[in-house]
């Protein structure tokens, strides 16, 4: 679950003018200060604007058992301020130079990327290193912070339908993996933590060895290696940081449960047991998805919701993370329909693909629109700098920017059926059916 902190819109200025079908090689430039900092520089000069963003390895699943939400909160907490920056500064610079400032937060990554014009780019150097540098982490920032944090779950979490959907089902999902919680963590930990174990958090993860530098968009590169060097190589090295090293055992057979929540409409919910992402097995799981819920002409859509007219809506998506993955089924049952009737439905359709072979035609439909999916989230200097910084902190490989595409073209139909023979197992998943307050007993 990402929770994005301010919009998007900036990122619909910097289209690089790519057509759909057409995956131009993407240029760029790698490589690491001595101070373990990895840069990546793609220089596109299309349009006058250039985007710094900044990638740390750290999320909720780096955690404390009794501290979760840290990674989360500090997204929040590091717009507060540094030595040279005063309070509300951060965002103040961005926007009086005409640019955006986003941020994000997963089980794995914390994510900050500035949108500026070219001219700006020292700017955006200045502030991503302060971030690292100078952060201020003091009282009157952490208890702001803890308020906004608090409104952001009860607007996004508490008081949305459904929206405690992903924190019930990794939580029956993993039981010892520290990805049975989500990003955005307990307020009860929050509340409790001091503020010595906020500097400690800080200091631990927010070190140059521990993130990614991704520098795209129109400026010179020989010039941003002198200014990079100068805004980022007196940083001190971090100690090294530890992953968690936690192999989930088998879910042991089927995990069903009823969640009754503020809804009118129930809602059924399967979760599978699912690889790693950048296995050979997550690429057809990919695939696998676009085909079970892939837009209006996809199999659930076609059938549970215009043909059955059993839901409102029918979908599924792959939550694939570092460590380990789910495969999410979601529907909501039409009025006066039964949970159990869209039970049924969802099964079928995946006994379907465990059964049967995808058709060459439905085949080539899916591989096109992945392929259009791909091209269009490299569309921009923002998810560019974006990309190759998640490829190199995932897989230590940039260029997998330019060569992913063939790993989703080495997927045939006979590893669709045979992924989904092997994990859409009934003893492998959770089922949960979400129901309206009023019928709880």
């Amino acid at each position: 679950m990402s929770l994005m902190r301010t919009t998007l819109a900036a990122t619909l200025l910097l289209s690089t003018g790519m057509a759909i079908g057409q995956a131009p090689k993407i240029q760029f430039e790698k490589y690491t200060l001595p101070n373990g900092l990895k840069v990546i520089l793609h220089q596109d000069r299309s349009a006058p604007v250039v985007v710094v963003s900044m990638l740390y390895h750290v999320g909720s699943k780096n955690e404390d058992t009794s501290r979760t939400g840290f990674a989360h909160f500090f997204e929040h907490l590091l717009f507060e301020g540094s030595q040279n920056l005063k309070r509300g500064d951060f965002d103040k610079y961005i926007t009086n130079a005409g640019g955006d400032n986003n941020a994000n937060t997963s089980q794995d990554r914390t994510f900050y990327y500035d949108l500026l014009p070219s001219n700006q780019l020292d700017l955006g150097l200045w502030l991503e290193s302060e971030r690292l540098m100078h952060a201020k982490i003091l009282n009157e920032g952490v208890e702001t912070q803890r308020q906004v944090v608090k409104e952001e779950k009860r607007q996004r979490v508490d008081n949305q339908p459904y929206g405690t959907l992903l924190e019930n089902v990794f939580k029956r999902a993993f039981k010892q993996h520290p990805y049975r919680w989500v990003p955005i963590g307990s307020m009860e930990h929050l509340e409790a933590a001091k503020l010595d174990e906020f500097v400690a958090f800080y200091k631990k993860f927010y070190v140059p060895n521990n993130a990614v530098l991704s520098i795209a968009g129109d400026f010179d590169m020989a010039s941003t290696r002198k200014k990079v060097e100068q805004y980022f190589g007196s940083i001190p090295r971090g100690a090294n940081v530890e992953r968690p090293r936690i192999t989930e055992p088998p879910l042991g057979g089927e995990v069903r449960d009823m969640v009754y929540d503020n809804i009118q409409l129930p809602g059924v919910i399967q979760a599978y047991r699912a690889p790693a992402q950048g296995t050979d097995e997550y690429y057809a799981f990919n695939v696998l998805s676009t085909i079970l819920s892939g837009g209006e002409s996809s199999r659930m859509n076609k059938t549970i919701v215009d043909a059955k007219q059993q839901a409102v809506f029918a979908g599924s998506f792959p939550f694939f993370l570092e460590d380990a993955g789910l495969f999410i089924n979601f529907a909501v049952a039409n009025m006066g329909i039964q949970p159990e009737a869209v039970e049924k439905s969802i099964d079928s359709l995946v006994a379907e693909v465990q059964t049967n072979l995808v058709s060459e035609r439905e085949f080539e439909k899916v591989r096109n629109q992945i392929e259009s999916n791909f091209i269009r989230q490299n569309a921009s200097v923002a998810g560019i700098a974006e990309s190759l910084a998640q490829y190199e902190m995932y897989y230590g490989d940039a260029n997998l920017i330019n060569t992913e595409l063939e790993r989703y073209r080495k997927v045939t139909r006979e590893d669709l059926r045979r992924v989904a023979k092997k994990y859409f197992r009934k003893d492998a998943r959770v089922v949960i059916y979400w129901l309206p307050k009023p019928k709880q007993p």
